[in-house]
């Protein structure tokens, strides 16, 4: 071991490792901790709701234009790319059944996770950063207020409350412009396209999207709140911690969203067998 040990350090290896490994492992840790005191502190002392409230309003009621905006243009897209496809096999009435099963199961919760983390999850990290490289979160705590309480759980609850609605609502604007699309460009008859849509898509299909937004939601808080509660370095470290929080949450959601949609597979196989 010793000799694997100075083998590795002569070939600088040990900053690859200490990087692709060590690093990631001791963040997951100290991630999941953070993520573990934050929810135990939320009911002892217990979380106040006016908090809750304001952060619900803040990630879901100021995110749903974004998420109407972003859903009408997926939809309307999908609508043109499956339309030329389904077109050769003249099965146009599939665009509404294609689009929905899409959107439910995957480009909802991820693409609309990807935004309310540009949008949410990044002014969490610098607010919280920003309270803490100006030793407000240390005067909280010699006022006998607790951080986590006060400031982290909040915003992870309110986020795992609203990812699931504003993942509906992706969904709803996603199927309207394709059926938009359908109806003007492809001719397709209103019975036909949501009858499709009934074959195909499913609760369950619902349902895995709302469990994905919840977790989703989780990750993208707590990531934000995590990176601006150990900022550090002035206004240098509230940006660099704002910019980890951004990019730890979009790849730790794409990793997370493989595991889950694996797991609903199996599922899935397990059912028919």
């Amino acid at each position: 071991m010793k000799k694997l040990a100075q083998w590795i350090e002569i070939s600088g290896l040990d900053g690859v490792i200490q990087a692709s490994i060590v690093q990631p492992v001791t963040f997951t840790g100290a991630l999941t901790q953070f993520i573990g005191n934050t929810l135990l502190r939320s009911f002892r002392p217990r979380m106040s709701i006016q908090l809750f409230m304001r952060q619900c309003e803040f990630v879901g009621n100021q995110s749903i234009g974004v998420m109407i905006l972003a859903g009408m243009m997926i939809g309307a897209v999908f609508g043109l790319q499956f339309g030329e496809i389904f077109r050769i096999f003249g099965a146009e009435g599939m665009i509404g059944a294609a689009a929905g099963y899409a959107l439910s199961k995957e480009l909802a919760p991820v693409v609309g996770s990807f935004l309310v983390t540009a949008r949410a999850g990044s002014s969490m990290a610098a607010e919280i950063a920003t309270m803490r490289v100006n030793e407000q979160i240390d005067a909280m705590r010699v006022m006998a207020v607790n951080p986590y309480n006060y400031l982290v759980a909040p915003r992870i609850w309110a986020s795992i409350a609203m990812m699931p609605l504003l993942t509906m609502i992706f969904i709803l604007s996603g199927v309207f412009c394709a059926y938009l699309i359908g109806v003007a460009i492809y001719d397709v008859d209103l019975a036909v396209f949501f009858d499709k849509i009934q074959w195909i898509v499913k609760p369950r299909h619902l349902w895995e999207g709302a469990q994905k937004a919840m977790v989703f939601g989780m990750i993208l808080s707590a990531v934000g709140c995590f990176k601006g509660f150990h900022a550090s370095g002035g206004a240098k470290g509230v940006g660099r911690a704002t910019t980890e929080a951004v990019v730890i949450s979009l790849v730790t959601i794409l990793v997370v969203d493989f595991f889950i949609s694996y797991w609903n597979y199996i599922q899935v196989q397990d059912s028919i067998l």
